[in-house]
């Protein structure tokens, strides 16, 4: 059955995935879809478009809407680089009467009511934006996974497997993480990581070897402990810098928390949140789950065009 009243689309193109959510004007979620990778830098272009436009069409369709809907909001990781925003918005042209095209870390901040506060996301990358009362905007992170994505599940990971791989030599500290990284490949012997790492190269399979350090980290594994209390004290400093970057007078700072890693991990969150706390105040924490549907209610509302 065909919608009649204008629908908004927002969309989520991250390093594993791309989700697009339909809402109607009442903020009632009509469909989604899901397609593959979307960041902007670490993958071809093409098929990050293709991602892209491929989610918008599949959610739109199956809420029973035509096109031009009312407005589009495409949130890109990696995005923000030369061309990238107006290649975006001339691909998305046709589908939305008003298209918006930012950073996927900018979804978040449809949680804050004034617009204004610091957004941290820790997923297989991670980065922290902000956007103080004058509307100026500063970022920390957000480099990418071969210089940049501290304390994300890429870089927990990443050190997880390279923590094994030394204590398999005896140059490093003996740690449960090489037997667990051997039991999760399916390993008879170490030298065979070197095939699970190379002959993968996927970020994602990578960083889902977040959850092994996370769960030595649990069993009081010393190696462990400590790369996770590291990766909480770069996701601080990132929220920090930003911080210190922007103005915020003396108010206190709203926080939004984002990314499985900061979602689903509440020891590793409560980490963080102490950290930052050293660093500034916060007024108030919103963990969001599902940036795409902040962003769409965000839009539903009318405050975003």
């Amino acid at each position: 059955m065909a919608v009649n009243q204008p629908v908004v689309c927002a969309v989520d193109a991250g390093g594993t995935k791309t989700l697009a959510i339909v809402l109607d004007a009442n903020g009632v979620e009509l469909a989604r879809a899901t397609t593959g990778p979307g960041n902007y830098v670490v993958h071809e272009v093409d098929r990050v478009i293709a991602n892209v436009i491929g989610a918008i069409e599949q959610a739109v369709t199956a809420a029973g809407a035509e096109f031009p809907i009312a407005t589009v909001w495409a949130g890109m990781a990696g995005i923000d680089r030369a061309g990238g925003f107006e290649l975006m918005e001339a691909q998305l042209a046709n589908l939305a009467s008003t298209v918006r095209v930012t950073n996927d870390v900018q979804l978040p901040l449809g949680a804050l009511a004034s617009g204004a506060g610091i957004v941290l996301i820790a997923g297989t990358g991670s980065i922290a934006f902000g956007i103080d009362r004058h509307g100026e905007s500063a970022r920390a992170g957000g480099w990418g996974f071969l210089i940049g994505d501290e304390g994300s599940g890429y870089d927990l990971g990443r050190q997880g497997i390279r923590a094994a791989a030394r204590a398999a030599d005896g140059r490093g500290v003996q740690t449960a993480l090489l037997p667990e990284l051997m039991t999760h490949w399916n390993l008879q012997e170490p030298i065979r990581i070197i095939d699970e790492v190379y002959r993968e190269r996927d970020r994602a399979a990578l960083a889902e070897c977040a959850r092994l350090v996370f769960d030595a980290a649990d069993a009081w594994d010393p190696v462990a402990m400590r790369l996770v209390q590291n990766g909480a004290a770069e996701l601080s400093l990132a929220a920090g810098a930003v911080e210190k970057a922007l103005d915020f007078s003396d108010s206190g700072v709203p926080l939004v928390l984002a990314g499985s890693l900061l979602v689903e991990r509440e020891g590793y969150r409560r980490m963080v949140l102490e950290r930052i706390e050293h660093q500034f105040d916060i007024n108030v924490v919103h963990i969001v789950e599902e940036p795409a549907m902040v962003a769409a209610r965000f839009l539903a509302g009318g405050r975003a065009g």
